[in-house]
């Protein structure tokens, strides 16, 4: 009877014991850089969800360098990967999933990517045993929907403005299937890919002129001047807030706020870093890849400034003023 009762007792206790969650070793590969907002959202979804693991991270930084460069950085990340033999590789956006799922395809490394634009076929990605991920679809057509009830009267023309870097030709390709404008409910929208400062300036500057009643602002981090350099982001947003004489909105979270643009109906980074931890999470506690199915990220939020809304007289209905957030 003592017998019985103790190996009772001993399985109580042993029940009660915290469980103890063996720490894996987690590579995430960003296309882009430490310093970039996009990146610093989603690590910290990412963080939140992977707290117990050790995360170490490479920076292919592809927005500051010239697309001459990206396979190099590629090349440098993949030694990274072969030093440390990490237990799960996290790819963030699309330059890292191109230039990097050929390669772990042909391992056994388990890889979760984040922030995909472009099909995952193109990039050897599709149907792998060792690979899955989150989908990154930005709210273009259902921003400009909601745009129309914010902008009175309702806008007849908007311009939507990229960088020309490698995403944004991707959206152009996936949401406007390649056209350069397309109709949205009796609204004509523009897009327009810019490659340097002096062009990007033009076009704000005569954005009026030229009939549009906003402009969307997406990606704009692969600027450069006449010389070939750089332009920092946070440079051409302020320039662009400052400038512009028709009022500015955004598809992602890090351009709305003071001295950014008014805001919209936005992505943000911080669900698709949740969103792969979750995965990860599964994968390192034991579950195939190859059982996880590509998701697509959490959908959009509204979000805005409320010293851009007051500079440019804008008033939100009540169906998005009751669910929105402030930046500001």
């Amino acid at each position: 009877m003592k017998k019985a009762q103790a190996v009772l007792l001993m399985a109580i206790i042993l029940l009660c014991l915290p469980i103890v969650i063996h720490a894996k070793t987690i590579l995430v590969i960003e296309s882009y850089n430490a310093e970039y907002e996009w990146d610093i959202s989603y690590k910290q979804g990412l963080s939140s969800v992977l707290k117990n693991h050790e995360i170490l991270y490479f920076q292919m930084n592809t927005k500051n360098l010239p697309p001459s460069e990206h396979e190099n950085r590629a090349n440098l990340a993949w030694e990274k990967y072969t030093q440390i033999a990490p237990d799960l590789v996290i790819l963030g956006d699309d330059n890292a999933v191109k230039y990097l799922c050929p390669k772990f395809a042909a391992t056994n490394t388990p890889v979760v990517y984040l922030g995909l634009n472009s099909n995952p076929r193109y990039y050897d990605a599709y149907e792998k045993q060792n690979i899955t991920g989150v989908l990154e679809r930005p709210l273009l057509k259902r921003s400009i929907i909601f745009l129309k009830d914010i902008i009175k009267p309702e806008p007849d023309k908007i311009l939507i403005l990229f960088d020309s870097g490698t995403t944004s030709h991707v959206l152009l390709s996936e949401a406007f299937k390649g056209k350069k404008s397309i109709d949205i409910y009796d609204t004509s929208v523009h897009l327009k890919l810019i490659k340097k400062m002096d062009t990007w300036k033009e076009t704000i500057i005569n954005s009026k002129k030229q009939g549009y009643d906003a402009v969307i602002i997406g990606l704009f981090h692969t600027i450069i001047d006449d010389n070939g350099n750089h332009i920092k982001d946070s440079e051409i947003l302020k320039w662009t807030s400052e400038n512009t004489p028709v009022p500015p909105f955004c598809f992602w979270d890090f351009a709305a706020g003071k001295g950014k643009t008014v805001g919209g109906f936005v992505l943000h980074g911080k669900s698709q870093g949740e969103a792969a931890g979750k995965i990860a999470a599964k994968i390192l506690a034991g579950e195939s890849p190859a059982n996880i199915h590509p998701v697509t990220g959490k959908k959009g939020k509204f979000l805005f400034s409320r010293s851009q809304l007051l500079k440019w007289k804008l008033v939100l209905p009540s169906n998005i003023e009751s669910s929105a957030e402030y930046i500001d």
